[in-house]
């Protein structure tokens, strides 16, 4: 495996860990808005943590995406 394929690899799986931090840290954020009975900011926060995880499901399937490289 080439250098730059195993880079690619391991920043693929950092954007991967932080969009799962970020809706874990989400939906956190929504369920203490809910406590606080602050609805419209539990919602806005739900859907940042939506936003997250499909952008990492999206990502978790690369071969849907278009090549960057083409084979000759």
């Amino acid at each position: 495996m080439s250098n730059v394929m195993r880079d690619s690899q391991i920043l693929a799986q950092i954007k991967d860990e932080n969009l799962c931090y970020m809706s874990d840290m989400a939906l956190e954020l929504a369920q203490m808005a809910d406590d606080s009975g602050l609805a419209t900011l539990a919602y806005l926060f739900r859907m940042a943590a939506l936003e997250a995880s499909t952008v990492n499901s999206v990502l978790a399937e690369p071969d849907d995406l278009p090549r960057q490289m083409t084979s000759h």
